[in-house]
């Protein structure tokens, strides 16, 4: 098991931002709680559940044992974490 930050550095109000995961929810959740991240950043979407991050998180995060990827990467280790779609 393992927890992943990305280098999206995609500007939101004014500051860069990136993305972090896991390969299951009940780490992401607790590796976030163990270094100060709060759950109110925690994106719950469907296609890709995901923290945001900043520059300052991201840091402390790979000092945690984050291991840093790609913004791609990050992506398709999220998408692994979405709930399977449902039978109409």
């Amino acid at each position: 098991m393992a927890v992943y930050v990305d280098n999206a550095g995609i500007v939101f109000k004014g500051k860069p931002r990136h993305h972090l995961t896991a390969d299951s929810l009940e780490e992401l959740h607790a590796f976030c709680e163990r270094v100060g991240i709060k759950r109110c950043w925690f994106h719950n979407t469907k296609r890709h559940p995901h923290y945001d991050v900043t520059d300052a998180q991201r840091e402390a995060a790979i000092e945690a044992g984050a291991v840093a990827v790609s913004a791609r990467d990050l992506m398709l280790k999220a998408k692994a974490l979405a709930p399977a779609p449902t039978e109409p």
